[in-house]
């Protein structure tokens, strides 16, 4: 993308001033982009192809099968584990990495389900991203309706859904479309005084947005390792389970790694009595690998202070595009009020998807979301409040010279 765009003073001092600045240089950033999709995929960290180097070039290449005792891979998914815990509130020996999402949703699902002998119920909220209905969906056909049914409301109506015929309550922090959150104490405060066991997906609140789980009580979450946690693409996922969960449930996915001891090879299975009953099966140590690096760039960083910087680069963006008449053709469907927003920012336009395209081709990399929404990500590690003031700059040329109608912007691609 062109810098030659003269920077309006404010927007300088608001960079020189900006206490998380040097964190950008962790980052390898191609020259001349702006970034506005580390919701989705997070940005190659420094660290984190240094240590893809060392697992491959000497870990794996010299050491052999020895690393997983010498170089501790076997003990991977626990250290992970425990980095990002600190990121979500939760104390050592809670959250476990491994496998994806979807995999983490089956386990903890089903685990909350067998907390629940007498209720068979899972209430989720219509338009909850899709994996989340559609692992309950895939529950419900293996064990029948009669232990496990999914019940859906919209987000104004969910609070009223919840009484004693429900289990279990699914639901994801940050509204994937809208950027609209949920208030995780409140809820679960509601759910528990029903008895119901909740379950949250934090895939786009984990490294961006303060959480308190143990002190929430949060039953059990999930969430991935690609999107703010910049873990690359396809990198493992994690979960947690409240300690007075982790010996009273048992999930059903008994891969040998979650026995109480894999190394004794019994025909039996006994699950550990800790967290580690989540693990299925042999962990991907490339991928988890790369994650643990990745997680560096979090060291010396508080929440707090993160989630101040996405607020003011949200604000920022937004005072831009107000600013723009052309822009006006953008309806705004994130939430006004900060406190109630992820890091995001979505616009809704009937060309939605052209304009992310012709964007892209300006060097502004953001994302689109179904049926017609132009999504903007704000990671504060790396972006610059500059790259706003540019990324603002290039919408508005776009969308006022009309480029997006362009024939190379309309042609859908099969990832979008």
């Amino acid at each position: 993308m062109s810098k030659s765009e003269v920077i309006p003073a404010d927007i300088k001092r608001l960079d020189a001033e900006d206490p998380l600045a040097e964190k950008r240089a962790e980052f390898y950033l191609p020259p001349s982009v702006v970034y506005l999709d580390g919701n989705s995929l997070g940005p190659m960290p420094i660290a984190a192809r240094a240590r893809a180097r060392s697992v491959v070039e000497r870990e794996w290449a010299d050491d052999l099968i020895t690393s997983w005792n010498v170089n501790r891979w076997i003990e991977l998914p626990t250290i992970v584990g425990d980095k990002i815990g600190r990121l979500i509130g939760a104390d050592s020996g809670k959250v476990i990495c491994g496998d994806s999402t979807s995999v983490n949703l089956f386990k903890v699902l089903a685990a909350a389900l067998s907390l629940q002998p007498k209720r068979f119920k899972v209430l989720s909220q219509r338009g909850n991203f899709p994996t989340d209905l559609y692992m309950v969906q895939g529950l419900a056909a293996l064990l029948g309706e009669s232990r496990c049914q999914l019940l859906t409301a919209s987000a104004d109506d969910l609070l009223d859904q919840l009484d004693e015929s429900i289990a279990v309550l699914l639901l994801t922090q940050v509204d994937f479309r809208t950027g609209k959150i949920h208030d995780i104490r409140k809820i679960t405060e509601l759910a528990h005084e029903k008895g119901i066991v909740v379950i949250w997906d934090l895939a786009h609140s984990a490294g961006v947005i303060p959480l308190w789980l143990d002190d929430w009580q949060v039953d059990f979450a999930v969430g991935c390792g690609y999107k703010f946690l910049n873990g690359g693409p396809g990198a493992p996922a994690f979960l947690y389970v409240a300690k007075r969960h982790q010996g009273a449930c048992q999930q059903p996915l008994s891969g040998w790694m979650g026995h109480r001891q894999p190394f004794e090879f019994s025909d039996d299975y006994h699950a550990h009595a800790s967290v580690k009953q989540f693990l299925c099966g042999t962990p991907g140590v490339l991928g988890m690998s790369v994650l643990d690096a990745a997680l560096s760039v979090f060291e010396g960083v508080q929440i707090q202070a993160l989630r101040k910087k996405s607020l003011a680069l949200i604000q920022l963006c937004r005072h831009l595009v107000s600013e723009r008449p052309a822009l006006s053709e953008l309806q705004l469907l994130t939430p006004e009020e900060p406190e109630q927003s992820g890091s995001q920012l979505a616009y809704a336009h009937s060309e939605a998807y052209a304009i992310c395209q012709a964007l892209i081709a300006r060097g502004v990399i953001a994302d689109f979301r179904a049926p017609n929404i132009l999504r903007l990500g704000f990671s504060p590690l790396f972006l610059r409040f500059e790259d706003i003031y540019l990324s603002v700059l290039a919408l508005d040329e776009i969308v006022a010279e009309r480029q997006y109608l362009s024939p190379r912007f309309q042609a859908r691609q099969a990832v979008t």
